[in-house]
């Protein structure tokens, strides 16, 4: 667990140093609002065609081998980023880098496999820590590589050091990962057909619960995805900030993410239970979401976006806990793969329908909307897991 941890925190550094300067990027090419959220969208949606595959792959042959072929992939795409000279190339690039990062339903599934269902919450908080730790160094880094000014911004050299960490990654990977995947399960699933694997896992799919919990992280990741893809032109245009601004105010949402679901998720989770963390996370979200575009200071913009973000860094580890519980050690691998496709599906279409929102009803309105949206998932989460489930239990 340690050194996957590590890996992934190398490898998430990698991709959080282009976050703040994809945007600017695109514009260099002179890409539109919406341009800009399809070309965050082409990653995610890349992302989505490889993510049930990868997680499928993992449960035959075992996680280390997709980790790290998947790992080495990334290396070359942020390369081929850093060599892009026309936006089509910038888009190629980004569809490898996604297809690549589908590789998270297997960092997700070894977490699976090397916790029980009681520290099951702390082995994912422990994962969402990681995400949360590239995303406190990589934003800072892309954006003192990049610089402040947006018009004279340094694009190649972030990718190159992108590509420089996965390659890191990679080595670390192939000296100290260990298999997770025990041979008992490895050898149950060889033996299986794909039809009966393809049963099981349909069969975890047909319960209630998993379903819905899907559907909320569906839900809530197109809505976070939303407010990440258009956040820099966003904030270009109400506070004048560059690349290197924005990188600052995404390294400060990782610290925060870090700290909740690395140190705190396991005792929150303890004392009130996944559902209610759902339902409190997306009600946080929401909050944060609504006062983004009210905010007429520095100190108000990052109030607000602490909020939300303290609200997703709840909302996402109790959902990715709630599904593993609810399946079977024989198609984790598989049940994360869907997951991830399902949320790697959001974030194809919330970029798109950020971007166009953007464009149509005002810089303002992607966030408003997400804000109802949110609310309407805590309603779910409160009627279907919290209420309903007493009622049936009466």
């Amino acid at each position: 667990m340690p050194i996957l941890f590590l890996i992934v925190v190398i490898d998430l550094i990698g991709f959080g140093v282009i976050i703040p300067l994809l945007p600017f990027y695109a514009e260099y090419y002179q890409a539109s609002p919406f341009q800009i959220g399809l070309l965050m969208a082409s990653y995610s949606a890349s992302q989505f065609i490889a993510a049930a595959f990868w997680g499928r792959l993992s449960d035959r042959i075992g996680r280390r081998p997709v980790l790290l072929i998947s790992i080495a992939g990334s290396a070359v795409a942020y390369t081929w980023l850093g060599f892009a000279e026309t936006l089509t190339v910038l888009f190629a690039a980004r569809i490898l880098g996604g297809f690549m990062a589908g590789n998270l339903a297997a960092a997700f599934a070894y977490v699976a496999d090397t916790t029980t269902k009681e520290n099951r919450a702390r082995g994912m908080g422990i994962m969402g820590a990681a995400f949360s730790v590239g995303f406190i160094f990589g934003p800072a880094l892309g954006g003192i590589l990049a610089g402040a000014d947006a018009a004279t911004a340094d694009f190649r050299t972030p990718s190159f050091v992108a590509a420089g960490l996965s390659v890191i990654a990679c080595i670390l990977g192939i000296i100290f990962l260990k298999e997770s995947l025990s041979e008992e399960i490895r050898n149950r699933q060889n033996a299986m057909t794909k039809i009966n694997r393809m049963r099981v896992l349909m069969d975890a799919l047909r319960q209630p619960g998993i379903r819905l919990l899907i559907i909320l992280s569906f839900l809530s990741t197109l809505v976070f995805a939303g407010l990440e893809a258009i956040f820099a032109i966003w904030s270009l245009r109400q506070f004048d900030w560059g690349p290197q601004q924005n990188g600052y105010l995404f390294a400060f949402i990782g610290v925060i993410a870090a700290i909740i679901q690395g140190g705190f998720i396991g005792k929150l989770t303890a004392r009130f239970g996944t559902e209610r963390l759902i339902v409190g996370g997306s009600l946080g979200l929401a909050i944060g979401l609504a006062f983004t575009p009210l905010a007429r200071t520095e100190i108000e913009l990052i109030t607000a976006m602490a909020i939300a973000s303290f609200g997703f860094s709840v909302l996402s580890p109790a959902l990715n806990t709630s599904i593993s519980i609810r399946g079977e050690a024989d198609v984790q691998g598989g049940l994360f793969g869907v997951t991830r496709s399902a949320t790697t599906l959001s974030r194809v279409f919330g970029p798109i329908l950020a971007g166009a929102a953007f464009a149509v009803f005002g810089l303002d309105s992607p966030y408003f909307f997400g804000a109802v949206s949110m609310l309407f998932v805590a309603g779910l989460a409160l009627y279907f897991l919290i209420l309903k489930t007493q009622k049936n239990g009466a």
